[in-house]
């Protein structure tokens, strides 16, 4: 493991670097409620350091996880920032935030997330997950498999992390974002796929593919890849890189796909190798094809294919991805969906496990920049719901306005597109023994519990 400014002290001996950790500093995270330095907070935690860090005082997801670990989350201050810490930088912090100012002003080591990811890289066999769509869960979908079958360390998006001793593996979530993951030299990568995203950073696909391409040219020992993705079948690499799908030409390939109201089952072959029948409690193409990455990896780690089979049964999902309940008589879906090919999966795997009702989707456009980039696949991917309606946009704190509505997008759909407000959320009142999926990445589990409130009250009244 390389060392970035003194931070982690280990001996060379393997079995030592956790006993060792410097115990003696607070590794305090500027930004602790994102979902990647969540996650690597708890790894910290797990391992033995002193983790505490600050964020804004409003509720998110994250916050349960690293409150149950004993993690004190403070309101951003400089006088948060006191001598013997070491910093984390998230990602959205520069160098004007307070707290980074304070940091530099008593010459305190800073590190960024990805740097201090990259040192948890190197401790044992890691494999990254990359993707423009479809990295978080198929890293909860890694982690879980693995963590049945060794001892394996984790970083998952969804802000769940764990820090494993003398861990065998250490599977993680790598961003493309602003060329995040530029820091990482895992063993193997995983790429889901190349998409346009992410139009405030990247300047065309050309740009996005450049990123990949210096990713995989990082790593170690071999990359996985989706074999019907153009631009990955197309990256110029020096390892060797295992295509997965489902064509003649992948090296794993899943076939006689059945996809039933239960889950999924499939036939894996590596070239003309049969590997094994294999079912999954997951609905959709997509989950088909994370679930033969991790297969693909398994193999060249050579764990027992029936381990595989074994822990690919009990899967239960990540946080915000397919997040189903029932409400009164609807079913209620929660998805992290924000670009138009994770909606078109989302609504997919609707549609195979609910094949008899109504689907009505509740998107939340996040980004001025994308919506405007992205407006007609938006409008075709939803399309794919039987009915759709439309938050405002959701702004970033990059960009806090655009020339683009949601009304905009809305004229574009032909399955509806009526605007709705967080204080009147009866439109939906309309629909009975129906699917509604809320789908976004900023704030659209507030219009998905108002709607929840409503139909409960409604309920009550009723009975």
């Amino acid at each position: 493991m390389k060392l970035i400014s003194n931070v982690l002290k280990y001996d060379s001996n393997k079995e030592k670097r956790n006993a060792i950790m410097d115990m003696q500093t607070t590794y305090f995270f500027v930004g602790i409620k994102g979902t990647g330095m969540s996650a690597l907070a708890l790894i910290l935690k797990d391992k033995g350091c002193q983790v505490a860090g600050s964020d804004i005082e409003k509720y998110t997801f994250t916050q349960r996880g690293l409150e149950q670990a004993g993690i004190e989350i403070k309101p951003f201050a400089g006088e948060n920032i006191t001598t013997g810490m070491t910093i984390v930088k998230g990602n959205a912090f520069g160098d004007d935030h307070p707290e980074i100012q304070k940091a530099k002003e008593l010459g305190l080591d800073i590190l960024t997330y990805p740097q201090t990811v990259e040192m948890l890289v190197q401790e044992t066999t890691s494999i990254a997950v990359a993707g423009a769509h479809g990295k978080t869960s198929t890293t909860g979908l890694l982690a879980h498999v693995l963590s049945g079958v060794a001892p394996t360390s984790y970083l998952i998006g969804d802000g769940s992390g764990k820090g494993i001793p003398d861990a065998r593996f250490f599977a993680f979530e790598a961003d493309e974002y602003r060329r995040h993951f530029a820091d990482y030299t895992p063993d193997y990568a995983i790429m889901t796929n190349i998409d346009f995203d992410h139009p405030d950073y990247f300047k065309d696909i050309d740009d996005v593919c450049a990123a990949f391409t210096d990713l995989a040219n990082k790593t170690k020992k071999g990359l996985f890849a989706w074999g019907e993705d153009k631009y990955l079948r197309d990256l110029k690499v020096d390892i060797p890189v295992h295509f997965y799908g489902t064509e003649e030409n992948d090296e794993f390939r899943a076939v006689n796909i059945k996809r039933t109201t239960k889950g999924s089952t499939f036939d894996v072959y590596r070239h003309d190798e049969f590997l094994g029948n294999y079912e999954i409690p997951m609905f959709g193409q997509h989950n088909v094809l994370n679930s033969l990455a991790v297969i693909a990896v398994a193999y060249f780690e050579e764990i027992d294919q029936a381990e595989i089979k074994h822990e690919l049964l009990t899967f239960k999902g990540v946080k915000r991805r397919f997040a189903e309940k029932r409400v009164a008589d609807m079913v209620i879906i929660d998805d992290y969906a924000h670009h138009p090919a994770e909606i078109r999966a989302t609504i997919d795997a609707a549609r195979q496990q609910y094949p008899d009702k109504t689907i009505i989707a509740v998107f939340q456009p996040h980004t001025f920049s994308r919506t405007i980039a992205l407006m007609d696949e938006f409008a075709e991917s939803l399309n794919l719901a039987d009915k759709v309606y439309l938050t405002e946009i959701f702004s970033s704190i990059r960009e806090k306005d655009g020339a683009v509505s949601a009304k905009d997008l809305g004229a574009k759909i032909s399955k509806g597109g009526e605007i709705i407000a967080l204080d009147n959320m009866s439109p939906l009142l309309d629909y009975h023994d129906d699917v509604v999926i809320f789908m976004g990445a900023g704030d659209i589990p507030k219009y998905e519990h108002a709607y929840e409130d409503l139909l409960s009250n409604l309920s009550l009244k009723n009975n």
